[in-house]
């Protein structure tokens, strides 16, 4: 049944069918080959039940306030603060998009939203400051991992509603992984910036200016402060602090910047329904499959399987990293996410691995897939924002994904990492 599934669902990728179609017409050549046409029925109960959960309510909300940041100015005032601590540095344009990364990941958790609005700054900027655009669109693509690392984070909300894990736990976990990561891509900015020569400023903003950039730029500094904050103190829930961004970022675009329309405000929603349609879509077809697997026992006789022969929960982290690894190359990352994790999650919590790290793993897992050739989404994307040749940019790519699996080497192997804000904050 495995086979016919992988089978049916690769040969519709390669012959053009939608993603979420591809995956309902795998889960519907399962239930033909268990043979029992009765439980064809569950296919839609499934393909709609796994939809139709609060939690996930925070996917639309979040993405909108994101797509209203870049809509009202917010996303430009976190460009300036970063623009005015680190852009006289050599480099400092790498470092600027590596720290504005970091900043607008507090907002909407889409690593593909980080690399089209700010590579389309960026991106740009850097060519015309000397950088070649291959290293400008690399640098954007893989910055914008933080993206999903960082609270708040779309694949965390998706992972904790399949593990019954708390998302606020999840979204703490995910802090110091996220900012090591960003450290990561900042040691690598600096590596180049030596190598290469990257240009250096010839002013340096002064504290005056540092002072006035940062007055200009707190009301974009305060939507992921909300966040965060009001998840880690315990004022409201993930899905609440959503809705509470969208309601601050509405307000700072009506009366702060003033540069948000009702017009704004329509196209910001549009964009947001259309790209929580095909995360949607592709969940509930990917929980078809995940509920047919189960329901053939699949993940335990795989946890039977790995367990009986790999005893070290290490050893089966780096194990189960590899498979992630390897099939996000080929799999659209929600689609991997949603398939997977009913698998390798009890296998993990089985071996005594703790819940929220396998989490940031699993997530920076898939993460990692979105700059890794040939599926790599957001290299689509700043190739297509930077005007960079494809083939050249996933030549190009390479030094980002080491930087980032080195990276998740070093939270598999320190899980400290990930667990020890939320336990300060008894999560």
């Amino acid at each position: 049944m495995t086979i016919a599934i992988l089978l049916t669902f690769f040969t519709s990728m390669l012959i053009g069918i939608p993603l979420f179609i591809a995956l309902l017409a795998a889960g519907f050549v399962g239930f033909l080959v268990m043979g029992d046409l009765s439980l064809l029925k569950i296919i839609p109960q499934q393909f709609f039940g796994g939809m139709d959960t609060f939690s996930l309510m925070a996917i639309p909300l979040f993405i909108y306030a994101g797509t209203l940041m870049n809509l009202t100015g917010l996303t430009d005032r976190l460009l300036r603060i970063t623009r005015s601590l680190v852009g006289h540095l050599r480099g400092g344009l790498g470092y600027v998009n590596i720290l504005a990364s970091i900043l607008f990941a507090g907002i909407n958790g889409s690593a593909s939203a980080d690399t089209s609005a700010l590579g389309s700054v960026l991106i740009p900027a850097m060519a015309k400051d000397g950088y070649s655009r291959s290293y400008a669109a690399g640098l954007t693509a893989g910055s914008s991992l933080i993206g999903p690392i960082i609270p708040p984070s779309i694949f965390m909300i998706l992972y904790a509603n399949m593990t019954n894990t708390s998302i606020g736990g999840l979204f703490i976990a995910g802090i110091l992984p996220g900012l090591l990561l960003g450290a990561a891509f900042t040691v690598m900015n600096f590596y180049y910036s030596v190598k290469y020569n990257f240009p250096a400023s010839d002013t340096k903003a002064n504290w005056k200016e540092i002072f006035d950039s940062f007055i200009y730029s707190i009301p974009a500094i305060i939507a992921p402060l909300i966040i965060i904050g009001g998840i880690v103190f315990g004022i409201f829930t993930p899905t609440e602090s959503s809705a509470i961004a969208v309601i601050y970022t509405i307000f700072a675009g009506f009366f702060i910047t003033k540069e948000l329309t009702f017009k704004k405000l329509w196209d910001a929603a549009l964009e947001s329904a259309r790209m929580t349609s095909a995360i949607f879509l592709i969940i509930g077809s990917a929980i078809v499959i995940g509920w047919l697997l189960t329901y053939a026992r699949i993940p335990t006789l795989f946890g039977e399987f790995i367990s009986s022969n790999v005893e070290s929960p290490l050893a089966i982290l780096f194990l189960l990293s590899g498979i992630i690894f390897i099939l996000g190359m080929f799999m659209e990352e929600i689609a991997s996410l949603v398939l997977l994790t009913p698998i390798f999650a009890p296998l993990a919590m089985s071996v005594g691995i703790d819940p929220l790290h396998f989490g940031i793993v699993m997530v920076l897992n898939i993460t990692i897939a979105l700059i890794t050739p040939p599926m790599g989404a957001c290299v689509f994307i700043a190739s297509a924002v930077g005007k960079v040749e494809l083939g050249l940019l996933f030549k190009k790519i390479w030094p980002f994904v080491i930087t980032a699996v080195i990276t998740l080497i070093l939270i598999i192997l320190f899980p400290p990492i990930t667990t020890l804000i939320p336990s300060l904050f008894n999560f």
